[in-house]
């Protein structure tokens, strides 16, 4: 079952793009979205839409992390194809997505994004729209006062 509002968030491990491991804990505003496919279109048009809004997260002071099951390598490609600024997750074995409750039983994980902050998950967009999606994540969260642009 996919976690909740007001939940607390896992803390992860991951390998990103370039074979770093990074540990996150989720204290400070996060993005973190799943996907289902690297260079897929609706998963492109989603990546690319983040990457186009990343100065305005990272003006929020918000991270943006995609994770699907793909290896390190598939993303390392992706991000590269498309000149993707922000962390690509592998997650192959699933752990991240077990640890949040996002459904792989199709062989990839369903596009569900999480909202994360002191901690805890904030907000979760599941079945979301790749198309505009960016934008959307970014607006509620200046709407719900989670975040401020400088």
């Amino acid at each position: 079952m996919t976690l909740e509002t007001g939940a607390d968030a896992p803390t992860v491990e991951a390998t990103n793009q370039r074979g770093e491991t990074i540990e996150l804990d989720f204290s400070e505003p996060t993005v973190l979205y799943f996907y289902p496919r690297d260079d897929t279109p609706g998963c492109t048009t989603e990546a690319e839409q983040f990457d186009a809004e990343l100065e305005s997260y990272h003006d929020a002071g918000v991270s943006v992390f995609g994770v699907s099951t793909d290896d390190a390598e598939s993303h390392e490609e992706f991000a590269e194809k498309y000149e993707l600024r922000f962390d690509l997750l592998a997650d192959p074995e699933t752990g991240i997505a077990d640890a949040f409750g996002v459904d792989t039983s199709r062989g990839a994980t369903a596009r569900t994004t999480f909202v994360l902050a002191d901690g805890e998950v904030k907000a979760v967009y599941e079945g979301v729209d790749p198309d505009g999606h960016a934008r959307e994540v970014l607006g509620d969260m200046l709407d719900d006062e989670l975040v401020a642009l400088e």
